[in-house]
């Protein structure tokens, strides 16, 4: 997902390394997407739905 973020925002992405199951997109220190209970299980955001919320928060 960072790669794809880098490719189609063109923005600066880092990766951290969470705990197990946590999957997070933050902008400027707010979070956009939590994968929450349910990535623990392997079940993560789209991604499209994960660049529209960086874009949402982009154009803010």
């Amino acid at each position: 997902m960072a790669a794809r973020l880098r490719r189609e925002l063109r923005s600066d992405v880092e990766m951290v390394r969470g705990r197990y199951g946590e999957f997070k997109v933050m902008v400027d220190g707010d979070t956009v997407v939590d994968g929450g209970a349910l990535a623990a299980l392997g079940v993560l955001p789209s991604g499209r739905r994960v660049l529209d919320a960086v874009r949402a928060k982009l154009s803010r």
